[in-house]
């Protein structure tokens, strides 16, 4: 197991979309989630995380997913498409929040800086779309509430793949019981990370739905968006520079 903790890509401008999105993120957690707590947990994830088969009106009224400790989901029959978005603002746990805020730091301060704040915050929000529907569209009749800002943030990493592969990632690594560190081009650990992704996909993919709670359908949709929409995106003076 790998985690990133700095690059070597300095910026030019200062990151207010990435702070920004970071702050409302925590924002939305301790004041909406009641950070983690479970009557909060439980109302916000199903009130305002995506739940494929509501949207695409799959799943008639009634439906009870449970979420633990006695509380549970039920379809309405009558979708919230602003779940699209609302959904990519709340986490469910600690964990959950610190390490997506982490990965959205490290890598989002670069692309922000490549393509200005506004196409920056636009392109962020279509990442996590895009994600969304992949999510959706592979598991059309699911009530399972997708929730959390991965998606999007797996569009910041494609796009980053494409911008700037052979800039050096310092990152920890994990053995068992032991850990060192090593730097790597990011291009080696965000295919690395992608393939770990289409990896936990084979068991959906072979027809068992437990992919462990992850939405892996949509970290790939959205990394795929990153790197098909982030020349699209860039602003007109920005140059590459790279170690």
């Amino acid at each position: 197991m790998f985690f990133p903790y700095k690059d070597d890509n300095p910026t030019d401008l200062t990151p207010t979309v990435t702070v920004g999105i970071i702050v409302l993120n925590f924002v939305v957690w301790i004041v909406f989630q009641g950070a983690g707590s479970a009557h909060a947990l439980a109302h916000s994830t199903c009130v305002w995380g995506l739940t494929p088969g509501e949207i695409l009106r799959s799943l008639p009224p009634g439906v009870s997913t449970p979420l633990g400790q006695g509380y549970a989901c039920v379809t309405t029959g009558h979708p919230n498409y602003l779940t699209v978005f609302s959904s990519m603002f709340l986490h469910g746990s600690w964990f959950h929040i610190l390490g997506n805020m982490w990965f959205l730091w490290l890598f989002g301060n670069n692309i922000e800086d490549a393509m200005g704040h506004g196409r920056y915050l636009v392109f962020y929000l279509l990442s996590g779309a895009a994600a969304a529907l992949a999510q959706t569209i592979s598991a059309p009749h699911s009530a399972i509430p997708m929730i959390g800002a991965s998606g999007a943030i797996s569009g910041v990493m494609g796009a980053y793949l494409v911008l700037f592969p052979r800039v050096k990632v310092h990152t920890f690594v994990f053995i068992v019981i032991f850990f060192t560190t090593i730097t790597v081009p990011a291009y080696l650990m965000l295919v690395w990370w992608f393939l770990l992704q289409f990896l936990g996909s084979l068991p959906e993919l072979g027809g068992n739905s437990d992919t462990g709670g992850v939405a892996v359908f949509a970290h790939m949709g959205g990394f795929i968006a990153g790197l098909v929409l982030v020349k699209a995106f860039l602003r007109g003076d920005f140059r590459r520079a790279e170690a």
